[in-house]
């Protein structure tokens, strides 16, 4: 963080599930009384990565962003770029949020209130305690994820759940848990098995679903945690969480194992964690999902993690590890005073 005022750019998804004309004049008012504030609307997809291009090429030190789990992706990307250019050493801006959407799983991860009042004060609490975490990232060949990306059955379940939304019908964690009930008892006669590749591992045939986390929880139906990979974090590597069967029978006592928050287990259950890498290959198009958002059919994909990658404003939570390493922002008399320590 450059000495100086601190530069925060907000950007709002005005179209987001849970926010309000109203809401987001309060904010930007309780945000722009304690720093100076740039606030842009985003108005089409891919526009939030836009946005935080332009932050990163300006030298913002801060990007806020209000919306859901989508558009902290789009603006992430925009911060980083291409992970095949990924240079760690170039300055950017750090990433905060203001929960906006219907699941908002990575705020939540990282602490972030709910209620995107109290949210914004907190983020200005967080920048005043130096509270900026760096985090390791996921991405795959083209795109960076936060929490999780997967194939197969959760890519086809979020389809599904995209198409509802757009249908009027709201994400509600029951419509949630009915409707991935609903894809498991199809089946997945559409989704043609797949393999699986990862460190030190030799490759895996026939897998049906593959989820791939960069920390925990992987979700959360309502205020429950849903823990696929418990063992992997922002401090770690990535987890897969795979299976070879997608039979109702097979799985419901995966799914219980789930729902109670005991140790994931069964005999078609393929579980690592703090993997640097990890490739799947189909024969055919496979459904895929990067944080929640359904990004089409895909044959092959890989799966790679960066440490330090971003800088997060960001509350205590399970999602980071203790002795993260942190880097901070202490605003004391309009001077921005930068910050290392353990």
């Amino acid at each position: 963080i450059s000495s100086g005022v601190v530069r925060v750019m907000l950007i709002v998804n005005p179209f987001a599930t849970a926010t309000t004309a109203a809401g987001r004049d309060a904010l930007v008012n309780t945000i722009s009384a304690r720093v100076p504030v740039d606030v842009e609307h985003t108005t089409h997809r891919g526009h939030a990565g836009e946005l935080g291009a332009l932050a990163r090429e300006q030298g913002y030190d801060i990007v806020a962003v209000h919306g859901g789990d989508g558009s902290v992706n789009e603006v992430a990307n925009g911060i980083l770029g291409s992970p095949t250019d990924f240079d760690p050493n170039l300055p950017r801006p750090a990433l905060a949020i203001i929960p906006g959407g219907s699941a908002n799983v990575f705020a939540r991860t990282l602490g972030i209130d709910s209620d995107p009042l109290r949210a914004t004060r907190q983020l200005i609490d967080l920048v005043d305690a130096s509270s900026i975490h760096r985090i390791g990232l996921g991405h795959t060949d083209t795109r960076w994820f936060l929490f999780n990306a997967g194939m197969g059955m959760d890519a086809v379940v979020v389809h599904a759940m995209e198409d509802k939304r757009h249908a009027g019908k709201a994400a509600t964690p029951g419509r949630y848990l009915w409707t991935t009930v609903s894809c498991f008892i199809r089946g997945s006669s559409s989704q043609p098995p797949f393999r699986v590749q990862y460190d030190g591992h030799e490759p895996i045939d026939g897998v049906r679903f593959a989820f791939v986390s960069n920390t925990t929880p992987w979700t959360f139906l309502g205020n429950h945690e849903i823990r696929t990979n418990p063992g992997t974090d922002l401090s770690a590597r990535l987890g897969l969480f795979a299976a070879t069967s997608t039979g109702v029978l097979r799985n419901v006592g995966l799914a219980t194992r789930l729902l109670t928050q005991r140790n994931p287990k069964a005999p078609h259950l393929i579980r690592d964690d703090d993997l640097p890498w990890l490739k799947v290959t189909s024969d055919g198009p496979v459904s895929c999902q990067i944080d929640g958002d359904y990004i089409g059919l895909r044959q092959t994909m890989t799966f790679a993690s960066v440490p330090d990658a971003i800088g997060v404003v960001a509350g205590f939570a399970a999602g980071l590890a203790e002795d993260q390493r942190l880097f901070g922002l202490r605003i004391l008399g309009g001077d921005t005073v930068s910050t290392d320590r353990k």
